[in-house]
């Protein structure tokens, strides 16, 4: 890479960075783009020629984070070489450490999907095609091991919405959760540590694995 290619993506960089930054403390309404080109040190021409619109800044931001967290499903749940509780676990465990890693991440898509309807249809788009291929392999693994006895047969899509539900919910009620434990754990990081062992055992014993 030249010299003005790599100082072209760095730039790029910055921008996405300083974006999220901004979108997932104020929400797609509140964001502005002079703070943004601010933070990232660029001027607001500069962020302009590079994204065009806020709109397209957003865009990018939301595709990339679900672009990533499909990888990371996927690389888990989808690797074919590996059982299925195996496939399972690390679906599980990689999806939780995601999220722990994007903390703000869940809330702020709760937040626009219900202040900005339309960015619904942008969302289902970028996660559709993880979403079905996902499934559909995944429906004909838990079918197949459920007609040898070795699993209860779930449907795969329900299945997807327990190991989200579990996992999310932690930290989009961090604030709730914190108070209900009070000082039943050393810290609440000790108790994200063994919130993510019982959603694992909690999905498994839907399954029942043997």
């Amino acid at each position: 890479m030249d010299k003005e290619s790599s100082h072209s993506l760095n730039t790029e960089t910055k921008i996405l960075q300083a974006a999220e930054k901004e979108f997932f403390e104020k929400g797609y309404a509140g964001a502005r783009t002079a703070s943004i080109a601010e933070a990232a040190g660029v001027t607001h021409a500069m962020l302009h020629y590079y994204f065009r619109t806020k709109d397209k800044l957003f865009e990018r931001i939301v595709s990339e984070k679900i672009n990533m967290l499909g990888d990371i499903v996927l690389s888990g749940i989808g690797d074919s070489e590996l059982p299925l509780e195996d496939r399972i676990r690390q679906g599980v465990e990689r999806h939780f450490d995601f999220i722990s890693a994007h903390r703000d991440l869940p809330k702020f898509i709760v937040n626009e999907v219900l202040a900005r309807p339309e960015h619904i249809e942008m969302m289902r788009q970028n996660a559709r095609h993880i979403v079905n291929s996902l499934v559909d392999n995944l429906q004909r693994e838990i079918d197949d091991y459920a007609a040898q006895g070795l699993c209860r047969r779930v449907d795969a899509r329900m299945l997807l919405i327990d190991i989200i539900s579990l996992n999310v919910f932690p930290f989009m009620a961090a604030p709730i959760v914190s108070g209900a434990i009070g000082d039943s754990y050393g810290s609440y990081e000790e108790f994200l540590v063994m919130r993510k062992k019982e959603n694992l055992e909690t999905i498994l014993n839907k399954l029942k694995i043997r």
